[in-house]
């Protein structure tokens, strides 16, 4: 009997990627990506739920990822997940969920950043940001519904 490990993820970017190469010449690009929900608590008190994710991409995925994405873009990402315990400088055990992307697209367009999902305690002291879009660019315009007409319905 087979088994496998597939992962898919649309989330937003928390850092910008890094880029590096092996010895051998093999590019691999990571960055972190955040999901987020929203659930009932037990006191029935809507909250938000965060998780990131550790991704690292290779070869020219790789190569490509780190030249196209920035920081607060959204992307689908597929591939592998495994988790990882490690130790920090304090001595605590901690877990980070690791992807190993085989596929990913880019759904926000290169000009456009969403504001990174963040904790209450994150957003409290995160220094306010600014707008990375130019106030002088033309925004689509929105188009009236129109009327229908009596002998548009099909019933």
């Amino acid at each position: 009997m087979a088994s496998f490990n597939k992962i898919i993820i649309v989330g937003y970017l928390g850092r910008d990627p890094e880029l590096k190469y092996t010895p051998q010449g093999t590019a691999i690009c990571d960055f972190s990506v955040a999901t987020t929900e929203r659930r009932k608590d037990k006191s029935g008190d809507m909250q938000e739920v965060t998780t990131w994710f550790r991704v690292s991409l290779f070869g020219r995925q790789a190569e490509v990822a780190s030249q196209y994405l920035t920081k607060g873009r959204q992307v689908y990402v597929e591939g592998q997940l495994s988790q990882r315990d490690w130790t920090d400088k304090d001595g605590n055990t901690r877990t980070s969920l690791e992807v190993r992307g085989n596929e990913i697209q880019f759904l926000s367009p290169a000009s456009e950043t969403v504001e990174q999902p963040q904790t209450a305690a994150a957003k409290a002291t995160a220094a306010p940001s600014s707008d990375t879009r130019d106030a002088r660019k033309p925004q689509p315009a929105r188009q009236k519904p129109r009327a229908v007409e009596e002998d548009e319905i099909p019933f």
